[in-house]
């Protein structure tokens, strides 16, 4: 298989073809479904952009990654180090083998969705509403994330669209939610996602820490996240 070099920026038809090891219809077919970004040269000849050919790359390792593998593979967004290192310790002793990726920051989390792509996402019950909101509209809304179940704070499901909307005023506009934002929450962009599932709400406990039957009762949560995800 040819390779990428970082001082590729964009490779020839033919070239794509042979990075990826498929002929050069299939190369156009991907073109036009926009699973690869070009442009054509003055000459008419089809460039395209090597880090798209690359994202193309990492699904595929994604993929078989998948097949060969019987474990569940997690991103989970944190707030606190210690919270996430809390769960990775609790499912070590499930009956679910779960490969999970942590994060405490949002954007980082989010990117190691995206490039990822795993069977499920866990957001931390301390991660600020606003922030939450605006998570799960991104990966909604991105086609390598938008068939991928997400968990959340009970608590956070049963938020009423306005008082998110009054905490993202409090929030002095930062990381504030934009009118469509605003109109998707008002949609059911959570209460109504059939993706999104509930964990036992939030206590006072929390800032302490999790307590280790709570982690108990995820296992069945993650269960059903991953049957959702086959629907």
């Amino acid at each position: 298989m040819k390779s990428i070099t970082p001082e590729m920026e964009y490779l020839s038809t033919r070239q794509s073809a042979k990075v990826l090891q498929v002929s050069l219809g299939t190369v156009q077919k991907m073109v036009e479904l926009g699973e690869l970004i070009a442009w054509k040269t003055r000459g008419g000849h089809r460039r395209i952009l090597a880090s798209s050919l690359d994202q193309q790359l990492q699904r595929r390792k994604r993929a078989m990654r998948q097949k060969t593998t019987q474990n569940c593979i997690a991103v989970g967004i944190f707030r606190r180090t210690e919270n996430g290192q809390e769960l990775l310790d609790s499912i070590q002793d499930w009956q679910l083998k779960v490969d999970m990726e942590v994060s405490v920051d949002t954007l980082e989390g989010l990117m190691k969705a995206v490039s990822l792509a795993p069977d499920l996402i866990f957001l931390d019950a301390l991660i600020p509403p606003v922030e939450q909101v605006h998570l799960i509209h991104y990966l909604s809304k991105n086609k390598d994330t938008q068939r991928i179940p997400i968990l959340v704070d009970e608590g956070f499901i049963k938020l009423h669209p306005g008082v998110v909307a009054l905490a993202d005023e409090n929030n002095g506009g930062r990381t504030s939610l934009s009118d469509s934002i605003k109109e998707e929450l008002e949609n059911g962009l959570i209460e109504q996602n059939p993706l999104i599932i509930g964990y036992p709400a939030t206590t006072s406990e929390l800032s302490d820490g999790w307590a280790s039957n709570r982690h108990e009762l995820l296992e069945p949560l993650f269960l059903e996240a991953l049957a959702r995800k086959c629907i």
